[in-house]
């Protein structure tokens, strides 16, 4: 598992298709060797209205959230992974961001609901 979530500003989507940006973050997720693609969760948010120093700068953040347990090495090495396979597109003037957060396995609650 990790719940990767990809906010995004909408003007992006002319440029980049958003499952493009989930299938980079995907692989990324995979070349970290920390996870296997069915524990993978991804989505993604466009941001219609945004604002960086008064004026709309296009910006690509992303949140993944796992379980703690992880390596500050681990977690410092799947940051940059994730913001590698971001700058791979040919975008100009975007900020890239990664955020790595830790869950507590402790307090961690799943439930999967399926139809009968």
């Amino acid at each position: 598992m990790p719940h990767c979530i990809i906010e995004y500003s909408q003007n992006l989507e002319q440029e980049v298709p958003p499952v493009d940006l989930l299938d980079a973050v995907k692989g990324a997720c995979i070349a970290s060797t920390l996870f296997t693609e069915t524990d993978i969760k991804l989505r993604s948010f466009p941001y219609k209205s945004f604002m960086t120093a008064g004026k709309e700068d296009a910006f690509v953040h992303v949140i993944l959230r796992m379980l703690s347990g992880r390596s500050i090495e681990q977690r410092k090495e799947l940051s940059q992974l994730v913001l590698e396979s971001l700058t791979q597109f040919s975008l100009k003037d975007v900020s890239f961001s990664v955020e790595v957060c830790e869950m507590e396995r402790a307090t961690y609650a799943k439930k999967v609901v399926l139809s009968q």
